[in-house]
């Protein structure tokens, strides 16, 4: 397993179907947001978007939202479609006589991937992680880069045509998103993580410094008193790997389980790569070739560096 990465071949736009957008307004849409999310909505600025993960009381994630501010008392959170309808109906559930109302925008709004230098096309520069630059009634929202490469989600009127610049494949788009080391909540893994696990706290998707919200005692604790024994890493395997599938170390102890992928897509150079949750301990484990996939005799995953420095070593 000898895994390329021609990421700086990759520059164009891809529509992303596979998101969606619910839509917070009102006059108590930040407040309400404050209350549930592990961003620190009441700070967030209208030049930022930012990562954040809706927890259960458990402090597992429920979902994971690329959140942004589209005006003062309307903010915009994009997710998996295949999560949209259960998350925007738990949600819905806390509003009580908050002043916001939650729907689904999908419709409303078209989601684009823009990649490598198309994006300076576009923006006429590449703007850090976390950024957001408005064009008209138009958002570009810049992601976690791959390998220096800037990745960013046009987020613009359904109706209105998206920037004309060459088409690349949707699989690309998730290649990049799995090298980029953050794993986005999809059905397969609802309630399967609290934050950490998935490494947001590292990618500025959570906040130690504002108010409470649901499970947020349990990530504090996790954060602050040193029980997180699970991180995200980034592996390589010739195998195609599952969502929610799991991972083994091949020691010959009792076959119980070091990990669960989170999300995977084929390298465009062969193989596959995808992002892992798993103990610390087998991922410092003499000889990562021992971590299989589904099973101790499965196929061998190799771990790859992840792009961006652990909080812990900050």
């Amino acid at each position: 397993m000898t895994p390329d990465k021609p990421v700086t071949d990759i520059s164009g736009i891809a529509e992303l179907t596979h998101l969606g957008v619910i839509r917070v307004q009102g006059d108590d849409a930040v407040t309400f947001l404050q209350g549930q999310l592990t961003q620190d909505v009441a700070q967030l600025g209208l030049d930022q978007a930012r990562l954040a993960a809706f927890c259960n009381a458990k402090g597992r994630m429920q979902a994971s939202f690329i959140a942004f501010k589209r005006g003062p008392n309307e903010i915009l959170l994009v997710c998996s479609n295949d999560i949209l309808a259960a998350t925007l109906k738990r949600l819905s559930m806390f509003v009580m006589r908050a002043k916001a109302k939650l729907d689904n925008a999908s419709g409303e709004f078209a989601l684009y991937g823009v990649v490598g230098d198309a994006i300076e096309s576009v923006a006429e520069d590449a703007y850090p992680a976390g950024a957001k630059v408005d064009f008209g009634d138009a958002n570009l929202l810049f992601l976690q880069p791959v390998a220096g490469v800037a990745r960013a989600i046009w987020c613009g009127p359904a109706a209105s045509p998206p920037p004309k610049l060459p088409p690349i494949d949707l699989a690309a788009w998730h290649w990049l998103d799995v090298r980029s080391g953050v794993a986005m909540v999809t059905q397969p893994i609802v309630e399967a993580f609290v934050p950490q696990m998935l490494n947001y706290e590292s990618v500025g998707g959570v906040s130690f410094k504002k108010g409470c919200y649901p499970g947020q005692e349990v990530v504090a604790r996790s954060q602050f008193r040193g029980t997180l024994k699970r991180r995200a890493y980034l592996v390589h395997s010739d195998a195609a790997p599952a969502v929610g599938q799991e991972v083994f170390l091949h020691s010959g102890d009792d076959g119980q389980p070091c990990g669960l992928v989170a999300t995977a897509a084929a390298n465009p150079s062969g193989g596959f790569d995808a992002i892992v949750s798993m103990q610390t301990s087998a991922a410092a484990h003499p000889g990562n070739a021992r971590l299989r996939l589904g099973g101790v005799t499965g196929e061998a995953l190799l771990l790859l560096p992840l792009p961006y420095p652990l909080l812990e070593d900050i």
